[in-house]
Parts: structure tokens; sequence; C-alpha cells
């Protein structure tokens, strides 16, 4: 059974969130867009914030997928929110060795400057990568944890 997928962007990644719809349809991912519905101007926070909850009350059942200018400002917000741990995905393997590694379940990507029909590959291979569940990398998951629980 393929996990929910939560997406949403700014307005820098508006056009790229339709691309990237087209491929989830494609691959048969059930998807739910939480925003923004035009290309007008808004804070990337808001539409992080917005994924990040859905996949919090969704846990181990869905993945997130956020796109912004750069993808940094998504991944740096939607990491702010307990038990999400989002990456920036910019090739394959970073995509990969997120989810493989470091369990990942939100996918930031950016919309400027990137080559958008690079989107299909590092898509299928984060939603299709599992977890390793290595005990060094639970183990490191469990100190990040920890930290955020902490601070």
């Amino acid at each position: 059974m393929n996990k929910k997928i939560f997406i949403a962007s700014d307005h820098a990644g508006f056009l790229a969130k339709q691309d990237i719809k087209e491929i989830l349809l494609e691959l048969g991912y059930e998807f739910e867009d939480l925003g923004p519905f035009n290309e007008d101007s808004v804070d990337f926070p808001i539409y992080a914030k917005k994924v990040a909850q859905k996949v919090q009350d969704n846990f181990n059942l869905s993945f997130g997928i956020l796109i912004c200018g750069s993808g940094n400002g998504m991944a740096i917000a939607a990491n702010k929110f307990r038990g999400i741990r989002a990456n920036l995905g910019y090739d394959e393997y970073s995509a990969k060795f997120s989810r493989l590694d470091n369990d990942a379940n939100i996918l930031t990507l950016r919309a400027r400057e990137f080559d958008h029909s690079n989107y299909r590959k590092i898509i299928e291979t984060f939603l299709t990568t599992e977890f390793s569940g290595l005990a060094r990398h639970q183990r490191r998951i469990e100190q990040v944890t920890q930290m955020m629980e902490e601070n």
C-alpha cells in the first residue's frame, strides 16, 4: 500500500508543484494539495506547517513533499516539528539516503535553477526507499529526537 502524500509549495514552487502532482498521479499515489492554489506571493512557513502537521497526524502512514525556490526554507521550517525529518532532495542519492539512513518523512525540493525533468527520479526514489532499520541508524534518529525534546 502506498502512503498518502501531502504536498504544498510557496509561490516560487507553485508551477513545479503542478508538475509534481502529475508525477504522483502517474506513479499511482494518493495526494492532498495543501496550497497555495495560485502564484500569488505567500510565506513558505505557513505551508511547511500545514504539511508537517498532516504528516504528524498520519505518522508512518504518509509522506510530505514541499517545494520552494531553494528547498532550504521549507526544510528548515518543517524540521521544527516533532517527529519530522525533512530533507532537501537535490538528486537520487540524497533522496535515497535520506530514507535509507535517516528515515526522512518529508522531501523538500527546489524550484529555481533546477531541471524539473529530474523530479520524477528523485520523488520515486524517495517514496520507494525503505528505512534500513539498522541499529546504528535507529540510534542516531533517537539521538536527534532526544535533542529536539530537550531544546
